[in-house]
């Protein structure tokens, strides 16, 4: 009996552990190296490091606020952020990075310093820090290449 015990506990695990494996939960690492190449360049930077980018190049920042659990996030990682003409707008443009908002070690304090309580939220930030535009909610390539220009 203990065996049989054993061997069912072992099986719950190893399924359980299926279970989040195939969840479709994505890392930020995931999500950085998924852009590469295709659609928006996601470059890997930390806040700070995006903001004296920015200064030094005279472009904005944008931040991809998301979490790996927002559904209109991966759906916008997988569309809009893919898009070619998205592309050719937001790559020469801006300096483009991705925050996860609850694990990295930046999200939590943006977060708070620009008011992200929905997500995705999209921030446009310049070269001294200070918020240009923020836009809540998923958008799609249209919509997200009009931002582009307007920007």
């Amino acid at each position: 009996m203990n065996k049989m015990k054993g061997l069912f506990i072992l099986a719950i695990v190893i399924g359980a552990i299926t279970m989040a494996f195939v969840s479709g939960k994505t890392t930020e690492k995931e999500q950085n190296s998924f852009m590469q190449g295709n659609g928006i360049e996601f470059q890997s930077l930390d806040y700070e490091a995006a903001i004296i980018k920015a200064k030094t190049t005279g472009k904005l920042v944008f931040i991809d606020s998301y979490t790996e659990w927002c559904g209109p996030c991966k759906k916008m990682a997988a569309t809009a952020f893919k898009d070619e003409n998205v592309a050719k707008v937001f790559n020469p443009k801006f300096i483009n990075i991705k925050i996860e908002m609850e694990r990295s070690v930046d999200g939590p304090q943006v977060a708070k310093m620009f008011g992200v309580r929905a997500y995705p939220t999209l921030l446009f930030v310049n070269g001294d820090g200070k918020l240009v535009k923020s836009i809540v909610g998923y958008q799609t390539p249209e919509q997200l290449l009009a931002i582009g220009k307007s920007m």
